[in-house]
């Protein structure tokens, strides 16, 4: 991967399908067992559909990035400010196609979204969920500076419980200062 065909931007409107369809793929490598396979399988292509389309039509008071690579949507981070009042902004999304991974894209996008994060709202802090099944994503975080926080049951997508199989549960992580992300992207550019 060069530098040169890997470009970081704000999403627009119409990027939601290939938003959907990143997040889609990454839900269903990484939350299988603890969302239903039907969800999966069957419905989480239009649930992600109508989600994504609303966020990127309405994006007071959030800001999504997404990474390219070959012209094609290979990462997305979404941040909602304000989302918690102990612990700031919520980085409610971070996913890279997985080919892909390990490669600096996420570091990078979690890095870019701090940095808006400081623009938009400075002196606030950044949290995530991130479920307890997956391990990789928590050593991701922890390497970052990430604080493991409490545990919690998984929300069901949509509220529909029958979406979820049995009772998921997601850990918080958490940065009380999002400066110290910011300094992966003097990392990442060396």
């Amino acid at each position: 991967m060069t530098e040169s065909e890997l470009r970081f931007r704000v999403a627009g409107a119409d990027d939601a399908a290939a938003v959907a369809e990143l997040h889609g793929d990454s839900w269903r490598r990484h939350y299988r067992g603890a969302y239903a396979d039907g969800f999966l399988d069957d419905e989480s292509a239009e649930y992600l559909g109508a989600m994504w389309a609303g966020r990127l039509a309405a994006r007071e008071g959030t800001l999504t990035t997404v990474a390219e690579y070959g012209g094609e949507l290979v990462g997305l981070s979404h941040l909602m400010l304000g989302a918690d009042p102990k612990f700031g902004a919520l980085v409610d999304n971070l996913h890279v196609r997985a080919p892909l991974k390990r490669q600096g894209i996420g570091t990078r996008l979690l890095a870019l979204t701090a940095e808006g994060l400081q623009e938009a709202a400075p002196g606030s802090g950044i949290y995530l969920w991130v479920l307890e099944q997956n391990t990789a994503a928590q050593g991701f975080y922890e390497a970052r500076g990430g604080i493991q926080g409490e545990r919690k049951e998984v929300p069901p997508p949509g509220g529909e419980q029958r979406r979820l199989n049995g009772r998921p549960a997601c850990f918080r992580y958490y940065w009380p200062d999002p400066a110290t992300l910011t300094d992966s992207i003097s990392a990442y550019d060396a």
